[in-house]
């Protein structure tokens, strides 16, 4: 197991599908001091409250059976836009900050949409993906979970 070195000025992503935190390390590589330098909150209310349609109905061909479709996760739906609009702003801000690398920590799902939605040119620069959601910690307990963090790679 080897243990993290967050470099400094490196950018960690905190997110989860309904918020985003880009913290900039001012610290070094022992003891990191993250400052936000972005924050993003989505406004994402539950699937009752966003659509009012019944679920669709399939007539079979053979009998005069029906069947009801699943319905549409609206919830689901806008953090899968929310992550892709934040691999656009994650991608826009280390190309104009010269950002060189980068920590993200979310919940799996997150991470594997962040994969799809990133630039080759941005992968390249991701120096660990922790699989946690930390966004409801204080920054200050985000500085402690990094300093003790140890990948198994």
């Amino acid at each position: 197991m080897t243990k993290l070195k967050l470099r400094p000025a490196s950018l960690v992503l905190v997110a989860d599908g309904t918020k985003a935190l880009f913290l900039r390390n001012a610290g070094d590589d022992v003891y990191p001091n993250l400052v936000v330098a972005r924050a993003f909150k989505d406004d994402n209310p539950p699937t009752r409250d966003q659509g009012t349609d019944r679920p669709g109905r399939v007539h079979e061909s053979a009998t005069t059976g029906r069947s009801a479709l699943e319905t549409t996760d609206w919830h689901v739906v806008e953090e899968h836009r929310f992550v892709e609009t934040t691999a656009a702003s994650l991608s826009r801000y280390v190309e104009n900050e010269g950002v060189r690398s980068i920590v993200i920590i979310a919940p799996p799902r997150v991470i594997g949409d962040l994969r799809k939605a990133l630039p080759e040119t941005i992968r390249k620069h991701i120096l660990a993906e922790i699989e946690k959601d930390l966004t409801k910690q204080p920054i200050y307990e985000i500085e402690k979970y990094l300093a003790d963090y140890r990948s198994e790679a």
